[in-house]
């Protein structure tokens, strides 16, 4: 049984805004399952803003427990991220699970992965899932040629341009801003 995948999240901390953003596919195999999903989740007012990519149900069980950490060490962004990682390695049901998160508040955007990772990542651009790669080069060029956009700016055109070039990424976008 083939599992239901997502692909291509940015989030980019430039001028002062933090902002996310995901493409709305999601594959079944070689086959477009769904066009307009949304990998990207508001948390604690908008004050948090997750995005997530790979299989929909783990990436959804991952939100629950990040929430969890959130509540238990006082909406701590960083720390939270550090437990849900710890929990994600070592846990024998987490660990089977295969997805990945960025994570963003107004200071910071950090990736989590199931290998007990917490990155912090260069320049202010994280990426994930299957048109990462192609995203990342853009947003790291939009951010050293092109310093007059926004971060939403950015991360739209980062995610149209995956979307050109990655058969697993759609030009159905659901972008966010982090709030306060």
């Amino acid at each position: 049984m083939e599992k239901l995948r997502s692909t291509t999240v940015v989030a980019i901390k430039h001028n002062g805004e933090v902002v996310i953003g995901a493409d709305g596919q999601a594959t079944l195999g070689n086959t477009v399952a769904k066009s307009s999903v949304n990998k990207v989740r508001r948390l604690q007012g908008g004050r948090i803003v997750t995005g997530f990519a790979g299989s929909t149900a783990d990436a959804f069980t991952l939100l629950e427990k990040f929430e969890e950490k959130l509540g238990a060490y006082g909406n701590n962004m960083k720390r939270a991220a550090v437990e849900l990682a710890k929990e994600w390695r070592t846990d024998r049901m987490l660990s089977k699970l295969e997805a990945m998160m960025i994570v963003a508040d107004a200071d910071d955007v950090l990736i989590i992965s199931g290998t007990g990772d917490v990155i912090e990542p260069d320049m202010g651009i994280a990426t994930i899932g299957s048109g990462s790669m192609y995203a990342q080069s853009s947003a790291r060029a939009l951010k050293k040629f092109a310093t007059q956009l926004s971060a939403e700016e950015m991360v739209r055109e980062s995610l149209n341009i995956a979307a050109d070039i990655c058969i697993y990424t759609n030009h159905n976008l659901v972008v966010e801003k982090v709030t306060g």
